[in-house]
């Protein structure tokens, strides 16, 4: 599409959108139809995960993928109809909307699910790489939070080789892998300080 302030309106507008969208939070849906507290159950996390150990395994797969696709939905759309950089700020977007949702006063899951979806609608080689390293990390460690933060590892470096010519994309790609990991990192905090803890007490 050609620039101009009508343009940089629809794109503040689709990233609104995206965000709305993103605040949707169907794990704590499912659990209300099915009269459990996330909240108050297992990790107390409102995402796929959790879901999965509170209302079973399929519930949780269902969730996942509904997350998946209120990151690639909003995020294809918008680099058919924008471009590739409106397209990064609206996967961003949908992804605040997650772990931020207004909808739950400000809390949201950790956003895993939801990046992979968003860089599903832009990067898919990306999206694939990220899926074996998660898939690796946790067949050996059996922990998703350590498969979460590798795979989103996998994309910095992804996006580090982008910028620098090496696989295809920009300094742009580059910022929106950082931005994205930075937002599922700093959801895991409570994970990598449990774990420091756990270590620190082996003998």
């Amino acid at each position: 599409m050609t620039g101009g302030p009508g343009v940089a309106i629809l794109w503040v507008a689709g990233a609104a959108v995206a965000f709305v969208i993103g605040s949707v939070n169907p794990a704590t849906i499912f659990a209300r139809l099915l009269h459990k507290d996330l909240s108050a159950t297992g990790s107390g996390n409102p995402g796929a995960t959790n879901a999965g150990r509170v209302l079973g395994v399929r519930w949780g797969v269902v969730v996942a993928v509904l997350d998946i696709l209120k990151g690639f939905l909003p995020t294809y759309l918008a680099l058919r109809v924008f471009g590739e950089v409106p397209a990064y700020v609206v996967g961003v977007a949908a992804v605040l909307g997650h772990v931020f949702s207004p909808l739950l006063r400000g809390r949201g899951g950790k956003g895993v699910a939801t990046a992979f979806g968003a860089v599903l609608g832009v990067r898919p080689w990306f999206g694939l790489a990220m899926l074996v390293v998660f898939g690796l990390v946790l067949a050996a460690s059996r922990w998703f939070a350590a498969a979460s933060l590798a795979s989103t590892a996998a994309l910095i470096a992804l996006g580090v080789l982008a910028g620098t010519g090496v696989v295809d994309g920009t300094w742009a790609t580059t910022a929106w892998t950082v931005a994205l990991a930075g937002i599922v990192a700093a959801r895991h905090q409570g994970n990598v300080r449990a774990w420091v803890r756990a270590r620190r007490r082996r003998p």
